[in-house]
């Protein structure tokens, strides 16, 4: 293993220099997007709980007002 490596032409450290630091930047963008990509979902999927909690708020007292008696409806009643 040690012959192959010591056979094996490398690129003098100047010149690497470049494209380790390429390859870097491009490694760290990669993840700054992926970070911004999840960002924006996951505000996208807090409004729309958000949007859902309300919903959910908003049939619980439609469904307490049902349930309720209304008085005119109680008056009605009593006169009849």
């Amino acid at each position: 293993m040690s012959v192959l490596l010591a056979s094996a032409p490398a690129l003098p450290l100047g010149k690497s220099g470049k494209f380790v630091a390429a390859a870097y930047i491009v490694f760290v963008l990669v993840i700054l997007i992926y970070v911004a990509i999840m960002a924006v979902r996951a505000q996208r999927l807090e409004g729309e709980l958000t949007e859902l909690q309300h919903d959910v708020e908003a049939s619980r007292r439609g469904a307490a007002r049902a349930a309720q008696p209304e008085p005119h409806a109680a008056q009605t009643e009593s006169v009849l």
